[in-house]
């Protein structure tokens, strides 16, 4: 269990500063195009993928990072991606919002709000046609749950009982719209049940709603019914309830929630809680936690000096890699 512990404590640290070296990396102009920080939302992506194989299937989000380096994906790889250079996992094609990498299992981030999850039932699909035993994740946030994709796809999903999980990170807001009851004039809800996981019922699954701030209870919750899952006796829609500390998008004035409101849920702060864990059970010593810390700052520092002195890719190659 120690090493399990010490493990997702590593995850959810390594998405942290990652996410917070590339909000500075972002801000001064050096990478290009949009980001979405996974900041606060870690232990979902980490209590997930802690029960994955390296050939179980995800499919990401727009704010996908924290996605990717759960599931193994090679950080210099993934910088050079953000640095929209020719070493990265996408060749510099992809960027924040596209990054793939499918020799880990990451089929692929994906720009359009629950754009993925149809992609994920397909590969869901081919699993169990082929009986490789794999599963796949589909994660999406609250806002996708309104789309047309996400209520196709669980359907399918109930109709075939394909190997799937459906994990809603339901960070109470769809950009800027709550799914909870407006606190602010002006404000709609952008959803009129309490439980997005209320939904399995109408499709015939399992709904299981999970404390998203807590890795080891996400962890517990999925490791519960993956071996059904992957043994094709139905998906499951999972909602983990997270909160992401940053905007909708980095440079987001965020005027649709309160400082007080994100004060009160970094009090929940998920590394921290199980750093407290590790230390109060004498899991793990300060001094091993600090050795891991600066351990992942090295990591982190060494692949954005990759990513800057690896070329970019040549004009000559523009036509590549398109389908």
């Amino acid at each position: 269990m120690k090493e399990l512990l010490l493990k997702m404590y590593e995850t959810m640290l390594e998405i942290r500063i990652f996410e917070e070296r590339v909000i500075t990396l972002f801000v001064t102009g050096e990478i290009p195009g949009w980001l979405h920080s996974y900041i606060g939302e870690e232990a979902v992506a980490t209590g997930v993928c802690a029960n994955l194989k390296k050939d179980d299937y995800i499919v990401s989000t727009h704010r996908g990072h924290g996605h990717c380096i759960a599931k193994g994906v090679d950080i210099n790889s993934m910088m050079a991606e953000l640095f929209a250079k020719e070493t990265g996992c996408c060749k510099g094609r992809g960027g924040s919002m596209h990054i793939a990498d499918a020799s880990v299992g990451i089929l692929s981030a994906n720009g359009i709000v629950g754009g993925g999850i149809p992609i994920a039932a397909g590969a869901a699909f081919g699993s169990a046609y082929k009986k490789d035993g794999r599963v796949t994740v589909s994660f999406f946030g609250d806002g996708a749950s309104q789309q047309g994709s996400f209520h196709e796809s669980l359907n399918l999903a109930s109709i075939w009982n394909l190997p799937i999980i459906f994990v809603c990170e339901n960070n109470f807001y769809a950009l800027s719209e709550p799914c909870k009851a407006p606190v602010l004039p002006g404000q709609t809800r952008h959803l009129n049940i309490d439980n997005i996981a209320d939904r399995a019922a109408s499709y015939g699954m399992k709904g299981i709603i999970v404390d998203g701030m807590d890795a080891v209870k996400v962890y517990e919750a999925i490791k519960g019914i993956i071996d059904d899952v992957r043994g094709c006796k139905g998906p499951v829609l999972v909602e983990a309830k997270t909160y992401r500390y940053k905007g909708h998008f980095e440079g987001d004035p965020q005027y649709y929630r309160t400082k007080e409101e994100i004060g009160e849920w970094m009090k929940k702060d998920p590394i921290l809680a199980l750093e407290m864990k590790l230390l109060n059970e004498k899991i793990a010593a300060h001094s091993e936690l600090e050795n891991i810390k600066n351990s992942i700052e090295k990591k982190v520092e060494k692949a954005i000096d990759y990513a800057r002195k690896s070329p970019e890719p040549s004009i000559d190659t523009a036509l590549d890699y398109i389908f």
